[in-house]
């Protein structure tokens, strides 16, 4: 790995990106994507997360973490990453309706095995390439990618408007997913 993608201090905030192997389109699906949130929500609770932006598209997530617990935060996204692999791959199974079943179980399978640290499944890469957010400029430009994501997208025309995402936490509205932390 990289040395530029190292986390080296762990009480400092840093942007984060989790990718979908093959860059597969997966948050498509309402249920994978609360998935994801639920797990936010468990860390945040009772790990010690600190969530200050996040933006899930279809095929990888963008997040502002930090930590405010004992647990580094390397163990913070192996957790989550974790979680809603096992969590997201039980729903495919289970699924009567998942039209892209037998797809989605054959990418993971194969990337599970192609993987020496798999056995059977891989639902995420492996890096997450933490950038530490250590000027304020640094913030402000990742914090603007982040919730402008859908709208280069073209998914959205307000960045705000885009459900998934905490730019309407930053706008003030009172309708959001989840808690985050705000960056002032």
């Amino acid at each position: 790995m990289s040395r530029k993608y190292r986390i080296r201090d762990q009480d400092k905030l840093y942007f984060v990106t989790f990718t979908v192997v093959e860059w597969i389109d997966l948050f498509t699906r309402r249920e994978y994507r609360d998935i994801f949130l639920d797990s936010l929500r468990y860390c945040q609770e009772f790990k010690g997360l600190d969530l200050c932006a996040y933006c899930i598209m279809s095929s990888h997530v963008h997040m502002i973490i930090g930590r405010n617990g004992e647990q580094p935060l390397e163990g913070l996204m192996r957790d989550i990453k974790k979680f809603t692999s096992v969590k997201i791959l039980e729903a495919i199974k289970a699924s009567s309706t998942e039209s892209r079943k037998e797809f989605l179980l054959w990418y993971f399978g194969k990337a599970g095995r192609a993987n020496p640290n798999n056995t059977h499944f891989q639902v995420w890469q492996q890096h997450s390439h933490p950038i530490e957010l250590n000027t304020n400029e640094k913030v402000s430009k990742c914090l603007h990618y982040i919730h402008q994501n859908p709208v280069e997208a073209g998914i959205v025309l307000s960045q705000e408007d885009y459900l998934y995402s905490s730019a309407a936490n930053y706008a003030g509205l009172n309708e959001t997913l989840i808690d985050v932390i705000l960056i002032e």
